[in-house]
């Protein structure tokens, strides 16, 4: 069914669905208030800011900002915020002047559609995901300068001034746009609120952009049996009632014409191709930015719509548009100004000092290069102003779900609120999503690799490797760092070694290789982990050893802690709690700014210095769990939300009712107690009984049994019929340092399951 032509000019009216949404104009007055109070608080603040320094690299790391409609899943963090963040700690340790700021995106259609779908204003929206956004990006530790939003006065400021000044230097044209009209919501539908059946492969819930089925682009008027997909979520969540028993019919759609503004990006070309060569050859650009950039530059550019039929977004300063807002393509990206400037007042330092040589980088996933390398440089561009231009850019590929795709529309895969209740430190995620970091092309979430990651890679190599040495310096030197000797020629190959791979780390990092360099700075464990089996310091000191063998073993042991600190160094970036409790156990300053340098001696750290206490610190995850969060987070969101919610309404139902005859304090009736048992009884039907735990720890240990095997762990004598969680204990004590025998454990074991995994990838 083709949706009718209305060939009359339409603007929304205050009406119907419409009239539930404040106009951006009364939006922002009723904010200012608000963001007025947060402005004067921030002035009160005599906290230094970080401004550009003469004579330093200053680098301004943004990372694309998160859109407020849904909670962020682990492809949106992996592919901006993660990533943006690993490299500004890098750059901190380098001792860059770094300056990292991100926020939510919160203007645009998808806001305005979210809100009526809970019964919330836009702005309740904003508050809500905002807070649910920071708070998931402080478990996983991201670092952020500062973490702002773009419904801000700033915003609003900074983009009328940019956008007055492309209009002034008339880098801007008018057009009339033919758009889709639901007469129930009386406002134009965005495409991706206009669903039906896709022309190309027949499924019938395409969007009026794209198929999810098929992956083919769409126009809205291209769907058959088009329908209004905010009217059918209304219907869906309607609750009956005497005085309403059926829900309004879905709107009738048509098809209206509009005038909307421009960005003459045909006008602004030459400029931009400029921009691109320069800053393409002078800076680092990923392979798929580059060719999504070049691929758009030689079919040529064509006009760009930035303004849209919305009452949620910062309003177009022009009378004849006072109706309208900007299109958040053309509004988000100078989030990343207005935040600075929320920031700190001398934001201009950081943006339009061309004197201060500030670097710029970006990083995003693949879909949004279009909007970073040509609409926003463009919309600079046409301000004729010095502004600081993007320099470098990390754009990644897609990072897929088990066998299927993360979609935050309909809410497959993992979010970032379920990593947190997994019961798994926030820096195995961090870990196993930066060892997968879609750098080349697309990679995979899979649990049972997540799992062997943890115990393959950070356990064993990583964990052993750092519990190994302190734990022997503890337990063997009165928890002082032993004196050295001279070294051997095997003491002057590992610093060379190490130093090799410490050249090819920095040269990755800086290249924004992320993937590659986490592998590096493990290969550097695993050298350590090498030097210690080779040498087996822990025969040096037997009741019967010498004063040389004592003497010789303090020497392997001083260059095997101070090679533990280059390691907790080089792997912050990725799993910073994890190195801060390393630091904590090598009893040293925390301080990290400037510490990373171009070479390693081995004696950074003095002989004599008191080391903290020694304890594991990476845990062993039972293989098993891979099936039991397969089944936890299969389905949608929105199935898994509405499962909890039953279960969660059952506990309380059941706890309720119990309390309640407990606080009515009832005298007890005849067969009562037969009640109670029969109650019992049902419940243990439900749980699994004494027998079927048995059989389930048998097959745990077996399962342990072979992994232990796989990894080149030894089984521990005497662990016949006792518990799981005393045999995890046992595994945390192997990486503790207790004395092992070569045959019993290869330290560097890891490897060639390293090697497996990245095999089994390409």
């Amino acid at each position: 069914m083709e949706i009718p032509k209305n060939e009359t000019t339409t603007t929304p009216t205050k009406g119907g669905i419409g009239n539930r949404i404040q106009s951006s104009n009364d939006l922002n007055n009723n904010n200012n208030n608000n963001n007025n109070l947060a402005t004067q608080a921030k002035v009160e603040d005599k906290s230094p800011k970080i401004l550009p320094v003469k004579g330093k690299r200053n680098i301004l790391i943004t990372s694309a900002l998160p859109y407020v409609n849904n909670v962020p899943h682990l492809g949106n963090i992996i592919g901006c915020v993660l990533s943006a963040d690993v490299y500004a700690r890098y750059c901190r340790l380098r001792g860059y002047n770094v300056l990292y700021v991100c926020g939510t995106d919160e203007y645009g259609t998808a806001t305005e559609t979210k809100a009526l779908q809970e019964g919330l204003t836009p702005m309740q929206i904003c508050d809500k995901y905002h807070k649910i956004h920071k708070e998931i990006y402080e478990w996983f530790n991201i670092a952020f300068d500062h973490f702002g939003r773009t419904t801000t006065p700033h915003q609003t400021e900074i983009a009328q001034d940019i956008f007055n000044r492309v209009y002034e230097n008339k880098y801007t044209v008018e057009e009339q746009v033919e758009q889709v009209w639901c007469d129930y919501c009386t406002r134009f539908l965005a495409d991706r609120y206009i669903e039906g059946t896709c022309p190309k492969c027949g499924f019938v819930d395409a969007r009026g952009d794209q198929c999810d089925g098929c992956g083919h682009l769409l126009n809205a008027t291209e769907l058959i049996d088009p329908r209004c997909k905010v009217c059918f979520d209304r219907i869906k969540r309607f609750v009956p009632s005497a005085a309403n028993p059926k829900p309004d019919p879905p709107g009738t759609l048509s098809r209206k014409f509009s005038t909307h503004l421009f960005l003459d990006l045909p006008q602004i070309e030459p400029q931009l191709e400029q921009f691109f060569q320069n800053s393409s050859s002078t800076g680092t650009w990923t392979a798929n930015s580059v060719s999504v950039t070049q691929s758009w530059l030689k079919a040529g550019l064509k006009p760009r719509c930035i303004t849209r039929d919305l009452k949620w977004g910062t309003p177009v300063p022009l009378e004849r548009f006072s109706d309208k807002v900007f299109y958040v393509w053309f509004d988000a990206p100078i989030g990343y100004i207005s935040i600075t400037a929320d920031y700190t007042p001398d934001w201009r330092q950081w943006w339009k000092t061309p004197e201060n040589k500030v670097e710029y980088v970006e990083f995003m996933g693949k879909d949004n290069i279009p909007f970073h390398t040509i609409i926003f440089p463009c919309s600079l561009l046409a301000t004729r102003e010095n502004w600081t231009m993007l320099k470098s850019i990390s754009t990644t590929e897609y990072l897929n779900y088990e066998n299927t795709q993360f979609s935050k529309g309909r809410g497959t895969g993992v979010f970032g609120d379920n990593a947190k209740t997994c019961g798994v430190d926030s820096f195995v995620f961090r870990y196993y999503l930066l060892s997968i970091r879609p750098e080349t092309g697309d990679s995979e979430f899979l649990w049972n690799d997540f799992i062997t990651k943890n115990n393959s890679e950070l356990l064993n190599n990583l964990g052993n490797f750092l519990n190994r040495a302190l734990k022997f310096v503890a337990s063997n030197f009165e928890n002082k760092i032993p004196e050295s000797s001279d070294w051997t020629e095997k003491e002057h190959k590992l610093v060379s070694d190490v130093n090799a791979l410490l050249s090819q780390y920095l040269n990755e990092m800086e290249k924004f290789e992320i993937r590659e360099g986490l592998r590096t700075a493990m290969k550097i464990s695993a050298v350590g982990n090498g030097y210690l089996q080779e040498e087996k310091p822990w025969t040096l000191v037997k009741p019967d050893s010498s004063p040389e063998d004592k003497v010789r073993c303090g020497t392997i042991l001083n260059l095997a802690v101070n090679l533990a600190r280059l390691v907790s160094i080089v792997i912050e970036p990725f799993v910073p709690d994890l190195s801060e409790e390393v630091w904590r156990q090598l009893g040293v300053d925390n301080n990290r700014v400037g510490i990373l340098n171009d070479k390693w001696t081995g004696k950074e750290l003095e002989a004599g210095r008191t080391i903290g206490t020694v304890n594991p610190i990476i845990k062993l995850i039972p293989p098993a769990k891979a099936e039991e969060w397969r089944q936890q987070f299969g389905g949608s969101q929105e199935e898994r939300s509405k499962k909890e919610k039953e279960d969660k309404a059952k506990k309380d139902k059941k706890k309720g009712g119990g309390a309640a005859a407990k606080k009515e304090g009832q005298p007890k009736k005849e067969g009562q107690p037969k009640k109670e048992v029969a109650a019992k009884k049902e419940g243990e039907e439900e749980g699994p009984s004494r027998t079927s735990l048995k059989k389930q720890q048998k097959r745990e240990r077996k399962e342990k049994e072979r992994q232990d095997k796989k990894d080149g762990i030894a089984p521990a004598k005497g662990n016949k019929g006792k518990g799981k969680q005393q045999q995890q204990g046992q595994g945390q004590g192997q990486q503790a340092g207790q004395e092992q025998k070569p045959e019993e454990k290869k330290d560097d074991a890891s490897q060639p399951e390293e090697k497996k995994e990245e095999e089994k990838k390409q």
